[in-house]
């Protein structure tokens, strides 16, 4: 027994030697190893670089060149190097290093045509307030017209200030930098850039709530609730959704491994705005005789359609930078989502009003125009990646969708939307965030769906949760309801002292 076990003992020291032997002999070889092929990748990076143009280095080294990269790309300029992955041949095999090097002459232009497209969407963006504003008042009656114009005014001022000092950077902001008042964009071009094409999508929500509680609400209270909005609400869930489109991280964008798609805004800017919408127009309640005493609608008629029709087609316009200009890129791809947006557009505006003919027999220019509005609406979240038949499909939806989501809203939620931008922007980029999932895809999943679900599901929650809380905190502390005297006269005469139609007699 004993001589079994000394024999058995020693077996397992001779093996235990052996295994220290060999740690140590790879232990010596590795480091030997690794040296050797950095050494060989060294040189095969140098190979490659000496075929470069020389202007792309600037005879500085890789080192020296790789100091000036800036934290991301978001602070991305002309004149700042960028890092390029490379094919190198190590050893036999092919493998990919990297090089820092300057933009080319080419490279620049590209950059410079990026910016440029940018500016021109963010200036048409930002022609859509005057469309907000138009519409709006040609819904409404011309006792508050003066007071529709006003709102739409001071949601940009107010919004461009507010996104400006503390919105950017909530929706934004990496980990290691702080984008208040701009932060460390301010020092580069795309910063700039960048900003102001957010900037006009954040006003673009803030004056969708008007709509919503147009004709009763106070001027101050309107003021205070633009400032959360473009400071807190909208950038929150923007930031959930569109953080890495600098130098954020989302988490939204990562759901269930797919992530949450929404290309231009179909849920991130119109549903958030839509929502909120609803939250104010149930705390505020309808407008004195929308319903009467059973509960039944009546027709308060806007006093300006044409005015409405072409604050609509302002708005049409300003599309084709709301969702081309969503690339941020200067590239061929712009058509085909301006294409996209326009076919999304007209089918909605024939099917809503096919809808409204069938329903009312007769063909409703304010339905009609609600129906083209719904439809490029709803095109936002896939416009980039669907065919034209899916565009029409998804518009066309949207079209009869808006038409039954006005009617129900009024008529059995009784609710006063005076404008319809609840069911416009609020149902129909629900809808539009959905069908990414059936026409944006090749392939259905469930996976896809779940997510898109899930992110329609937050945005509600959210939007509407924070407008509950807003409202009904404004309506307890400064008031968020004129009195009932004021509302008769109308908001022009006692809100600002000014008359729309001076000198004729107005209701």
């Amino acid at each position: 027994m004993k001589s079994t076990t000394l024999f058995s003992k020693s077996i397992r020291y001779v093996y235990f030697f052996l295994l220290l032997a060999v740690f140590f002999t790879v232990g010596l070889a590795n480091p030997v190893q690794a040296d050797s092929v950095r050494a060989e990748t060294d040189a095969a990076v140098q190979a490659a670089l000496s075929t470069i143009d020389p202007g792309l280095l600037q005879g500085k080294s890789q080192a020296q060149i790789e100091s000036e990269l800036p934290i991301s790309g978001a602070y991305r300029d002309e004149i700042t190097p960028i890092s390029e992955d490379i094919e190198v041949e190590v050893g036999g095999k092919a493998i990919t290093a990297t090089i820092y090097r300057y933009l080319s002459d080419i490279e620049i232009m590209q950059y410079r045509g990026d910016i440029l497209w940018t500016c021109i969407a963010a200036f048409l963006v930002f022609l859509m307030q005057a469309g907000f504003a138009m519409v709006e008042a040609g819904f409404t009656r011309a006792k508050n017209a003066v007071n529709i114009m006003m709102k739409n005014i001071m949601d940009f001022c107010i919004g461009t200030m507010v996104f400006l000092a503390v919105g950017f950077h909530l929706m934004f902001a990496g980990p290691d930098e702080s984008l208040f008042f701009l932060g460390n964009t301010a020092g580069t071009q795309w910063g700039f850039t960048f900003w102001l094409f957010q900037c006009v999508f954040a006003a673009t929500t803030a004056t969708i709530v008007s709509g919503g509680m147009a004709e009763r609400t106070k001027f101050t209270s309107y003021l205070i609730y633009s400032v959360v909005i473009c400071a807190f609400i909208y950038p929150m869930f923007g930031g959930w959704a569109w953080g890495s489109l600098l130098d954020g991280n989302g988490w939204l964008e990562s759901l269930l491994g797919v992530g949450f798609y929404d290309f231009a805004g179909s849920t991130v800017v119109h549903s958030i705005g839509g929502w909120i919408a609803l939250a104010g127009a149930i705390v505020i309640g309808p407008r004195i005789g929308k319903f009467d005493k059973d509960g039944n609608p009546r027709p308060i008629p806007g006093h300006n359609l044409p005015f409405a029709v072409i604050g609509a087609f302002l708005l049409w316009l300003g599309w084709f930078g709301f969702n081309p200009g969503s690339t941020t890129t200067f590239d061929g791809n712009l058509a085909r989502i301006a294409v996209m947006t326009n076919l999304a557009g007209a089918a909605g505006g024939i099917s809503a009003m096919l809808t409204i003919w069938a329903l009312f027999k007769k063909p409703d220019v304010g339905m009609t125009v609600n129906g083209f509005l719904a439809g490029m609406v709803a095109i936002c979240t896939a416009v980039d990646c669907v065919s034209v038949g899916s565009s029409v499909i998804i518009g066309g939806v949207a079209g009869i969708l808006v038409v039954l989501s006005v009617l129900f809203i009024e008529r059995t939620l009784k609710i006063d939307d005076p404008v319809g931008c609840v069911s416009v922007h609020g149902v129909c980029g629900a809808w539009g965030t959905l069908a990414y999932a059936f026409f944006g895809v090749e392939t259905f999943s469930m996976t896809v769906l779940s997510a898109q679900l899930i992110g329609i599901a937050v945005a509600f929650a959210w939007a509407f949760g924070c407008g509950l809380i807003l409202f009904m905190g404004i309506k307890y502390t400064v008031g968020l309801r004129v009195t009932e005297e004021e509302e008769i006269t109308g908001l022009d005469i006692t809100e600002h002292g000014n008359e729309a139609y001076s000198g004729l007699a107005i209701a």
